[in-house]
């Protein structure tokens, strides 16, 4: 029986429109079956509700709940000031109708739902928040929103349910550097571009608290602010008071909010099973409605099956893996070979294993093997520590010796070798291709595999990212120890196998165990999402591929590197002189806001706009306008162009060339880009620019060791040829089959040139329309590109689709299709989700222009990843080793004698990787080049 609320009772205050965002990002589209509903975002915020009753049972449950939500978007706070929230962006399409239903929802939880018209979420918070301290009870916010901070302490405190943390008066310190009551003053001096709160320019969060731990509060501050030292922030300080004073109006929340209901009307009693059951069944929810029958202790009403629109249906037929509590305390830590050897058991038997390697680095090519864990069944996990050490030894490293209780590294790993190249035995990973390398360098040629961050690419491509940490918040609702608990971070951070074995088990464990799970869910959709062949074909086989590729590397010659470097420094000097030259005075060429003032305020350029810190915007699209009247501007993007080649080539580069190799070994991530693209990183390899003289020198200093070449061989116009054949364009077929220039032709075609009277001026327009219409090119894009006015480039698009009828019969046909079917898919069935093709505002060009180039693009990245994975058997037997990828071209170091075989054998392989699955109606040809440094050979 209710006593009314006060001392004892406990508050719990959710957060509706986070858990709603984090529903709604946190799963792929679904829509109910019967009617097309969409329901992905209610799917994902009633298990999100249900787990919150589970965890908050017991003698410590909360005797009143709310979930608080905003209503509208006009505010109190839009009175004061109209920008406020003015750039947000506008509400998902698929979302809004699933609001009205999340209220529902709270409801059939029998949950108290509020909302007021004019205030938002956080002013209702505020006001019960203070109401139920100054009652006498005790509060938790279940948000992470920094704006809620100010109303931690006493007795009031926010759980972070993403991080599982409870955030005190502490936590806000750590946070904001000062503690609640100066939360307010913190956040009207640093804004938040999120909310549009103007704030002071120039002065962020660290600088705030500094100057209110000098100054104590924001009104002594300001009345005080002549007795800063520097002139800037004083100067800020004086003319922005007005602003700073109105950004603390619209941060301050609102503890006085006229409420029509009180803190009794929030006491929380257990929901109706009818009623909740009812409006699952509704929603047509079958897992989560069984398992809260089975709570309940009543039979599940009966619910016809689903098949969700979108990636990854779920396959409900048994318990979920989502639904088996994680238990770190319960994972094993294997320290004996009898131990060893009954794990190792267990996966024979099964069939499958996940694994897991711990290292002590991310380097593959130097890191040394800490540890590794196996999983063998949801729940079921175990840490095999190998190489971890003693803090607090002799050497500079905190401690060379083995800690005690670890199986010999030679013993456990002539254990493990036979099951992980066991082919009989199925090894799962996530980003297996990393654990390949490492385990490579033991011995161990880790095989067969299947990778969970594959799987989610094949199904999921275009909808959400595929790591691990958010792959387990996506599909099992949990979130995986963070790295930084384990390691720490900063100057405290320590290497992997100083860390104490009891911690590492927990955290290495859990990793084997997401990754079974993820994989127990994934693996059965790839059938059902119709990919089976994309995985099996393109992005598994690629995994032993890409790490042969990355163990190899390419050398690279330090001194050429060096030389560069010193030659881009004289250059940019020289620029730097003409420059101040220019301007009359000198200036830091390389801080956008001073270049801002000389351009607009010194030398009167037309165009300046100033962006919320109060300074001009001084972008590459900025200087390349005004670089077509005034030379300063070109002066000064030749001058970027230079300082981004030394640093991030030749400088950077010479700080990747392994000391032990002498060459460089990039890393490619083949989840990276939604098309299928491969991505390279630590070093980027793939945008080093060819289209200037200093860009294509950088590929000099990328040599062939003694006696061996160089052999590039790059696919000449696949994406053109692959348009021509998509959009059935018979005269740009035809022009690839008799081997024409297509540019010429192109421009042939558009301008009634005969080719024979081609002039290169024309060509080059041709060429920059024949690329720029593949990648969606506005009139205002080709018109800079080719430095004309802009009416006439949209003279050349539109003759361009008159011409060639059928691109803009694809282009409407393929936007068609991923509106009604929120996807693309290449000619070879790889799957390209596109969630943003109903978009409003300036995202729906982007997301249409993607949508148009991500059937070609993804079917040339198709292409070549077929020809990569064959290339190993082809030039199996030539001394030959494919080193690079770089989109359309592969790179190879070949003995001086073999080069014409091995150009002959590649050729064949790369000019036929389409088939059998796909006839191209436009032959592929592939360009050879030779040499000996890749400037040579490309």
């Amino acid at each position: 029986m209710s006593t009314g609320f006060g001392k004892g009772s406990h508050l719990h205050l959710i957060d509706g429109s986070a858990f709603i965002f984090r529903a709604y990002h946190a799963l792929p589209p679904l829509s109910r079956k019967s009617d097309g509903l969409p329901i992905g975002a209610v799917s994902g915020f009633c298990n999100m509700l249900q787990r919150y009753v589970e965890n908050n049972s017991g003698k410590d449950a909360p005797t009143h709940i709310a979930v608080i939500f905003d209503k509208g978007s006009h505010t109190f706070r839009n009175d004061l000031y109209d920008q406020y929230k003015a750039n947000r962006e506008a509400m998902p399409e698929d979302l809004r109708p699933q609001i009205p239903l999340t209220r529902r929802a709270t409801e059939a939880f029998n949950i108290a739902c509020k909302e007021l018209e004019g205030y938002e979420a956080d002013d209702i918070i505020a006001t019960l928040a203070c109401q139920a301290r100054e009652a006498g009870g005790s509060v938790t916010i279940v948000s992470s929103d920094k704006d809620l901070m100010q109303l931690v302490g006493d007795g009031v405190v926010m759980y972070d349910a993403m991080k599982n943390r409870v955030i005190d008066r502490d936590g806000v310190f750590e946070k904001f550097g000062v503690y609640p009551e100066s939360v307010v003053d913190v956040q009207a001096l640093a804004g938040d571009s999120v909310d549009n709160v103007p704030g002071a320019p120039g002065i962020g969060v660290k600088t705030a608290a500094q100057l209110l731990g000098e100054f104590g509060t924001l009104e002594e501050l300001l009345d005080r602010a002549e007795e800063i030292k520097q002139p800037k922030r004083r100067q800020t300080l004086i003319e922005k008071r007005d602003q700073i004073e109105l950004s603390k109006k619209l941060v301050q929340l609102d503890c006085e909010t006229p409420l029509d209901f009180t803190l009794d009307d929030l006491e929380h009693t257990d929901p109706d099973p009818g009623t909740l059951l009812g409006f699952l069944k509704e929603m047509e929810f079958r897992t989560l409605t069984k398992r809260i029958a089975d709570a309940f202790g009543v039979e599940a009403p009966v619910i016809p099956d689903t098949t969700p629109q979108g990636a990854n249906p779920p396959a409900d037929n048994g318990p979920s893996v989502a639904d088996i509590p994680f238990e770190p305390a319960s994972y094993d830590c294997v320290r004996d070979v009898e131990a060893l050897k009954t794990w190792i058991a267990q996966a024979h038997e099964l069939g499958y294993v996940a694994v897991d390697t711990e290292t002590t680095s991310l380097n593959e090519m130097t890191a040394e093997l800490v540890g590794v864990s196996l999983s063998v069944e949801a729940g079921k996990a175990a840490y095999i520590p190998l190489g971890h050490r003693s803090q607090g030894g002799d050497d500079l490293f905190g401690g060379a010796e083995l800690a005690e209780g670890q199986i010999k590294l030679d013993e456990a790993l002539a254990l493990l070798k036979p099951l992980l190249e066991d082919p009989a035995v199925m090894k799962i990973g996530q980003n297996m291709k990393y654990d390949a390398k490492v385990l490579a360098r033991y011995g161990i040629d880790i095989a067969p595999i299947d990778d969970t961050m594959l799987l989610s690419y094949a199904m999921n491509a275009g909808l959400h990212s595929h790591g691990m940490d958010a792959l387990s918040e996506r599909y099992l609702s949990h979130s995986p120890i963070p790295i930084k608990e384990v390691i720490g971070s900063g100057k405290s951070q320590i290497t992997f196998d100083l860390v104490p074995i009891d911690e590492a088990t927990k955290y290495a464990a859990e990793d084997a165990d997401i990754t079974l799970r993820l994989w127990q869910i994934f693996k059965p959709q790839l059938h059902q999402a119709k990919v089976t062949r994309v995985y099996e074909g393109m992005e598994r086989p690629l995994v032993p591929v890409l790490a042969d590729m990355e163990r190899a590397g390419i050398k690279v010659d330090r001194d050429t590197l060096s030389r560069m470097s010193n030659a881009f420094s004289q250059k940019m000097a020289g620029l730097e002189a003409e420059i101040h030259e220019m301007a009359g005075q000198p200036f830091n060429v390389g801080s956008p806001k001073q270049l801002g003032e000389i351009l607009f305020d010194k030398m009167g350029f037309e165009g300046g706009k100033k962006g919320k810190t109060g300074a001009y915007a001084t972008g590459a699209d900025v200087l390349e306008d005004l670089a077509t009247e005034h030379e300063l501007p070109r002066r000064v993007l030749d001058w970027r162009q230079l300082s981004k080649l030394k640093s991030t080539y030749t400088d950077a580069l010479q700080e990747h060339i392994n000391a032990e190799t002498g060459r460089v070994h990039t890393s490619y991530s083949i989840a990276g880009a939604n098309t299928g693209r491969l991505a390279s990183t630590d070093p980027n390899l793939q945008n080093i620019p060819v289209r200037t003289e200093e860009g294509r020198r950088i590929r000099e200093a990328f040599i062939a060791e003694q006696g061996k070449v160089l052999v590039s061989l790059d696919y000449s116009q696949i994406e053109l040829r692959i348009l021509a054949h998509i959009a059935g364009i018979d005269a740009l077929k035809q022009a690839f089959r008799e081997g024409q220039d297509i540019h010429a032709a192109t421009a042939s075609e558009m301008f009634n040139v005969p080719l024979d009277e081609m002039t290169p001026d024309v060509r080059r327009q041709a060429k920059a329309i024949n690329f720029g219409v593949i990648y969606g090119i506005s009139g205002f894009g080709l018109a800079r590109n080719l430095r004309i006015p802009r009416a006439e480039a949209q003279g050349f698009i539109d003759r361009y689709f008159e011409r060639f009828p059928g691109i803009r019969t694809y282009m409407d046909e393929t936007t068609e299709f991923a509106k009604k079917h929120s996807r693309v898919e290449t000619l070879f069935g790889r799957v390209i989700h596109t969630p943003e093709i109903a978009a409003k505002g300036p995202r729906a060009g982007f997301a249409k222009r993607a949508a148009i180039n991500a059937p070609i693009q993804g079917t040339a990245a198709d292409i070549i990843r077929r020809a990569m994975i064959r290339m190993p058997d082809a030039i199996a037997k030539l001394p030959a080793t494919m080193l690079l990828q770089v989109h359309d071209e592969l790179l190879f170091e070949v003995e001086e004698g073999a080069v014409d075989e091995l150009i002959a054998a590649a050729r064949d392989v790369m000019e036929n990787a389409a088939d059998p699955v796909v006839k191209l109606d436009v032959p592929l040809v592939v360009d050879a080049g030779q040499g000996a440094n890749w400037a040579e050979a490309h």
